[in-house]
């Protein structure tokens, strides 16, 4: 049996290895660098930078999926914008309803909160997480484009623009 709830510090070790084998699916896993200790702070501290859902094979004890999401306070409309930032379910588990579960729980919580959209990235090519979103009836976000800075473009930035 599956069970979607709130993760709790004591499934630290299980999420860190979510977050490790989704690294490795993503192929950033030589960049990964989130301790045991970087989780408890940020994500059950005083002041939680992230939330996570975890879907858990009740059976055998063991995390089986996550969803880690943060929150946007407000946006042009005053309300908040969750942000789902990962998503992950074991291979063995996956086209059981897992993921969807977990997307449930995540939308629940939305509308707790006020919240006036859910938002997501989905990797470049991986068209069966695409098949899925759409499935639940998510829509692909055509009007923006993504962008980022690197560290070295951060230090870039900032050293042409001291602060004043």
């Amino acid at each position: 049996m599956i069970q979607i709830r709130d993760a709790l510090p004591a499934d630290i070790p299980q999420l860190l290895r979510l977050m490790r084998a989704l690294a490795e699916a993503e192929n950033y896993s030589a960049d990964f660098a989130v301790s045991a200790q970087d989780l408890e702070t940020r994500g059950f501290g005083a002041q939680r930078q992230f939330f996570t859902k975890l879907a858990v094979d009740t059976e055998k004890t063991i995390a089986v999926g996550m969803a880690v999401s943060y929150l946007v306070p407000f946006t042009y409309d005053l309300r908040p914008t969750l942000v789902l930032k990962e998503l992950y379910v074991d291979a063995p588990y996956r086209d059981r309803g897992v993921g969807e579960r977990l997307m449930a729980a995540l939308v629940q919580w939305a509308q707790r909160l006020g919240c006036g959209r859910l938002r997501w990235d989905v990797l470049h090519g991986n068209h069966s997480a695409e098949r899925f979103y759409q499935r639940l009836g998510g829509t692909r976000e055509d009007h923006w484009i993504a962008y980022r800075l690197d560290r070295a473009g951060i230090d870039t930035l900032a050293l042409r623009h001291p602060a004043d």
